[in-house]
């Protein structure tokens, strides 16, 4: 287990607003340089049409930042904190009217039966970005469920490369960005858009809604969106 600092960047009102390649840089750049960061992750809009969900336009913009201490993810979110150049004046003026939102979060990797991806060198990869916006009446038997037997039936998507699950955590944080308070957010990951559509259109999805179908109760939905991802760092 490890710890995830998440933040997002979502103008869900412009369908074709794409942050331009020098911003994209700029993130790379700030996000590689964080003191004590492990591995960063830089999501943008992955255009896959045709999947099981369609909970609308994507974040232009997502952020997942892992630190193995959580000192050194809550000193990287300070009020003199490395982190604290992406909300500077100025900064990423392209989302300027985008909403933002950030959380920090203890991430739990599971196996797949092949993690080997097989995208081009340089070439981003799919991740399928999912989050659980409301409550559980019993978080315990919610994660319990969610962690023993989703995650299993998600190994079974064909050519699969990594699955995670992330649970709530109390955190500090100066970045001056609203925090969210999500139950559970998750990912699937794929070689590109095409093994992602490929999988969600597989006789995995049936289990999977069966599945879901025997989960404890719990309110406010999911959202799912694939987003083309950029390792740094």
């Amino acid at each position: 287990m490890r710890f995830a600092w998440f933040a997002t960047l979502h103008d869900p009102a412009d369908a074709e607003l794409r942050l331009p390649d020098a911003e994209h840089r700029f993130v790379c750049d700030v996000v590689g340089a964080t003191p004590g960061l492990s591995k960063g992750l830089v999501y943008t809009p992955w255009d896959v049409s045709g999947l099981y969900f369609d909970d609308g336009v994507a974040p232009q913009l997502a952020l997942q930042l892992y630190f193995d201490e959580i000192g050194d993810l809550e000193a990287a979110l300070a009020p003199d904190g490395h982190l604290q150049a992406l909300a500077a004046p100025g900064a990423l003026p392209s989302l300027a009217g985008a909403a933002r939102e950030q959380q920090a979060m203890l991430a739990r990797a599971f196996p797949v039966p092949d993690p080997e991806f097989r995208t081009p060198p340089g070439a981003p990869w799919c991740t399928y970005l999912v989050h659980y916006p409301g409550e559980a009446e019993d978080i315990g038997a919610w994660l319990a469920h969610y962690l023993e037997n989703h995650t299993r039936i998600m190994a079974t998507f064909p050519a699969i490369r990594e699955i995670e699950v992330c649970s709530r955590i109390d955190w500090c944080g100066a970045l001056p960005w609203p925090r969210v308070d999500h139950m559970q957010r998750n990912k699937v990951v794929f070689d590109d858009g095409d093994a992602l559509k490929a999988a969600m259109a597989s006789s995995v999805m049936q289990d999977m809604r069966a599945d879901f179908h025997t989960l404890p109760p719990f309110a406010g939905g999911n959202r799912h969106y694939p987003m083309a991802t950029v390792a740094v760092g």
